[in-house]
């Protein structure tokens, strides 16, 4: 990475940037915004050489008053937390870089930022950070954008952030802090598209090449174009890689050496280390530079770009990279370069183990601290790689700091790796302390697995193991892991039990996690929760415990989306969801949305429901944070209809019972009690029920008084309000219940009521429950029945479904009916009919001709 930070005298000659202007004068814009105290933060994006950078350098050569600081993410090796951040703070200096050498916590050092940046900017002037390349970006930095995100609204700071966008994958870690970012008021976008032919021909000039030829080669990506046309062939290449290498061939023997050092030091590099890394001279440096393959700026030398440093790279010999990442990593040291991420990257590619342990590990330790969980767990796995000469404690307290690092990121497999391997050292080595506090951590995540019975045996043994060793912080733990395995009376004592050693052991972690089970207690029998679980969050953001503090907003929505206190539930869904997603603590922020979906399905905002529901399903995670969404979307299709619904509430529900847990079981088979009601499938729906009432427990009274119900709506019996819910249609509206109360006037079940429930569940879209009502109606001699399409059908300009306009979307993106089944969940022989009706409705006779049709219709999406 690299940082250049002074004021905005024109620093270099820029030259003309071709099909670039409304970009250019987007981000003047958002600068003269920054200027008037309206902070902004600006996603810059295009594909890897579309020429970012260079729109940047215009900006800066065109701006007065400013001070300019910039920095980028490398993407060769698992980067230093915060590195662009920390350079910048280095240049900024004063109190922020004092902090920075500190090691303080992120808390501190992204507060310090934002104080320091506002103080620069001088009267009518303005501060700009420009980051480039964030899609190799830490965690950290993740974070610290969205961070300044949300507090650059008044203050005069301009934050440019590069990214490729051509190769994100669903769950990457920046897709989803850009979908953070997105929501912002501060934030704008500007994207960078490949240039035209018309572009081409222009940058092409007088070159004698065939501009259309060049642009079918380079997609009229200008780094590719200005390559082929700087490698003065007549001919355009078969690939830009081919021009690089015949570029680097032009070289003398010493100067092509250490172009190749230089390929495995970085994109940038100081021009020093790579002259003691190459044993080269100057002279040699400059004719690297003068080829055109590097080039010089204020901090030293860099690739033209990272195209350029690939190509190199991939080039050389694999006997020849070892000893080159040996001397990079000895003349980085030689240097006094104390960036651990760096040199563990060197020193593992090197083959040096010792350099491996003595670097990997302590950047794994300040990645933990500054909260790039994904950074250390990286660290973690790497010095583990070289960890077999390692006395076996050593190992194992490794492993488990690597599980530690994992359970922050949904990465539950891997956690479960490591304290299982961890426990079997720790077994080895006769500590009982240590085996029985990994035990506790085992069983949390097998749970999270929903490995129940592995979840319920690891806690009772982590209590065996500790108990003898008298009052520690671990038993503390161990208590509460197994707590949730004993009945009522029993669970009560070993919370309370927990909470004593906890205090008196200073275990605050385990504390405030005690008095959120506390709490929950508290509001199984009808008291006052929330206070308790507030001094418990207060408790937990004193002490900087991220993970409790996290925990808290997680426990006291799901509180709230349980008794249907929705309006008091915004505010710790909206902080909590906040507080997670800028520390990038996805197991939390998952279960947050998770509860949410199901939230916005009981207040009838269902394509909100849906549309989080599926963004966690898409996102990496452990089996019980997808097991709320799963049935959140299953209960939302049956409602609608849709086919689908019995194979997602069908993955719910092996995730439930492999769980074990009352709660989540009882959750999934209310949800089936109801799909199974819809479609008039009254034995069914009668199963599923029994099946809830059988794991209900007395601290379950709103899960209770939700069979009880049911119970009441499948007898056919008066559906009284069983005390904790509401008793009739208008107290469900009040809560904006609006399903649950048509369903109330079904079970009332006279006419006024059966059309009036008919006229709000249409409203709604719930297809489902409208055709139970018809059928209803039509049973009780009702004349004059309302029918027609549904409300989404009768709107689509073909008549299309909402389902049959999926598959037509997936049909047009090439999918096969297998692929869109599994992206659908529904079965394969179900897309076949789906297909034939699509093709029937749009007159064609195949896939070809239905995924033209809908283009030229305009029917999908763009």
């Amino acid at each position: 990475m690299t940082v250049r930070g002074a004021t905005s005298a024109a620093h270099n000659a820029v030259v003309e940037l071709i099909e670039r202007a409304s970009a250019l004068a987007a981000l003047h814009g958002y600068a003269d915004e920054a200027r008037a105290g309206a902070g902004r933060m600006v996603l810059v994006a295009g594909e890897a050489g579309v020429g970012k950078s260079s729109v940047l350098d215009a900006l800066r050569a065109g701006l007065t008053e400013t001070r300019w600081y910039a920095g980028a993410c490398d993407g060769q090796f698992v980067p230093r937390p915060l590195g662009p951040f920390l350079e910048v703070a280095a240049s900024l200096g004063g109190s922020l870089s004092t902090i920075a050498d500190t090691a303080a916590h992120r808390e501190d050092l992204f507060a310090g930022l934002l104080a320091q940046l506002q103080e620069v900017a001088g009267p009518g002037g303005i501060v700009v950070v420009a980051i480039e390349d964030v899609h190799w970006a830490d965690e950290a930095t993740l974070d610290l954008l969205r961070f300044l995100a949300r507090r650059l609204r008044t203050a005069p700071v301009l934050v440019l952030a590069t990214y490729r966008d051509d190769a994100l994958e669903p769950g990457d870690p920046l897709r989803v802090a850009l979908g953070d970012l997105a929501a912002q008021r501060t934030t704008r976008r500007v994207e960078l598209p490949s240039l035209s032919r018309d572009g081409v021909r222009r940058l092409a000039g007088e070159v004698a090449v065939d501009p259309d030829s060049l642009h079918r080669l380079t997609g009229g990506n200008p780094f590719l174009v200005t390559e082929v046309l700087q490698s003065g062939s007549e001919d355009v290449p078969v690939s830009v890689r081919d021009v690089v290498l015949a570029r680097a061939a032009a070289l003398d023997a010493p100067a092509r050496a250490a172009l190749d050092i230089a390929s495995v030091l970085g994109t940038r590099f100081d021009a020093d280390v790579l002259l003691a890394a190459a044993g080269a001279s100057a002279a040699e440096l400059d004719r690297l530079v003068g080829c055109g393959i590097l080039v010089g700026d204020a901090s030293g030398l860099r690739f033209r770009h990272e195209i350029a440093r690939l190509a190199i790279e991939t080039s050389l010999a694999a006997h020849r990279r070892r000893p080159s990442h040996a001397a990079v990593l000895a003349a980085l040291l030689a240097a006094g370069c104390d960036d651990d991420a760096r040199l563990a990257h060197h020193a593992e590619a090197a083959g040096d183990t010792a350099a491996v342990l003595a670097h990997a590990r302590p950047a794994a330790e300040r990645a933990a601290a500054l909260g790039a969980h994904r950074e250390a767990a990286a660290q973690y796995a790497r010095a583990l790689r070289h960890a077999d000469g390692l006395a076996p404690r050593e190992r194992a307290t490794m492993l488990d700091a690597l599980g530690h690092e994992d359970t922050f990121v949904d990465r539950w497999d891997e956690a479960a790796w490591a304290r299982t391997e961890a426990l079997a050292l720790w077994r080895e080595v006769g500590d009982p302390l240590r085996e029985g506090a990994t035990l506790s951590w085992l069983s949390s995540v097998r749970w999270r697995l929903c490995q129940g019975g592995a979840s319920s045996a690891a806690a009772a043994a982590a209590v065996r193991v500790l108990e003898p060793l008298g009052p520690t912080r671990e038993l503390a733990w161990a208590h509460l892991m197994h707590a949730e395995d004993l009945d009522d009376e029993e669970q009560g004592r070993a919370v309370r039990q927990a909470a004593d050693i906890a205090e008196r052991t200073g275990a605050l972690d385990a504390l405030v996690t005690a008095q959120i089970a506390l709490a929950q207690r508290a509001a199984g029998v009808g008291g006052d929760w929330v206070g308790t679980i507030r001094s418990a969050l207060e408790l937990a953001r004193r002490e900087r415990l991220e993970k409790q503090v996290a925990t808290a907003y997680a426990s006291a929505y799901e509180l709230f989306e349980v008794q249907h206190r929705y309006a008091e539930g915004e505010a710790w869904y909206r902080d909590g969801l906040a507080y997670c997603d800028e520390r990038d603590i996805t197991t939390y922020s998952t279960c947050l949305r998770g509860r949410r979906s199901l939230a916005l399905l009981d207040q009838g905002r269902w394509d909100e429901a849906a549309r989080l529901a599926e963004q966690v399903l898409a996102t990496p995670a452990s089996p019980a944070n997808h097991l709320t969404s799963l049935t959140s979307l299953g209960l939302l299709r049956a409602r609608q209809g849709h086919d689908d619904a019995e194979k997602l509430l069908e993955c719910a529900l092996d995730a439930a019972e492999d769980l074990d847990d009352p709660p989540y079981v009882v959750l999934v088979r209310l949800a089936r009690t109801e799909a199974r009601w819809l479609v008039d499938d009254h034995a069914g729906a009668t199963e599923e029920l029994a099946a809830a009432r059988a794991r209900l427990l007395p601290r379950l009274p709103w899960e209770t008084a939700t069979v009880q119900l049911w119970e009441a709506r499948l007898a056919g019996t008066p559906v009284e309000s069983p005390g904790v819910l509401p008793g009739d249609a208008a107290a469900w509206e009040v809560l904006g219940c609006g399903y649950d109360a048509a369903l109330h006037l079904v079970d009332v079940g006279d006419e006024p009521s059966l059309r009036t429930a008919l006229a709000r569940l249409d409203a709604l879209g719930a297809a489902g429950a409208v055709g139970l009502v018809r059928r209803r109606m039509r049973d009780a001699g009702v004349r004059s029945i309302p029918v027609g399409p549904r409300s989404a059908t009768r709107e689509h300009p073909l008549g299309l479904t909402q389902r049959q306009h999926d598959v037509l979307e997936l049909l047009a993106a090439g999918l096969t009916n297998n692929a869109i089944a599994d992206r659908l969940y529904i079965s394969a022989k179900t897309v076949d009919h789906h297909v034939s009706a699509v093709l029937g409705k749009l007159g064609v006779r195949n896939r070809t001709e239905a995924s033209a049709a809908a283009e030229r219709l305009g029917l999908l999406s763009a």
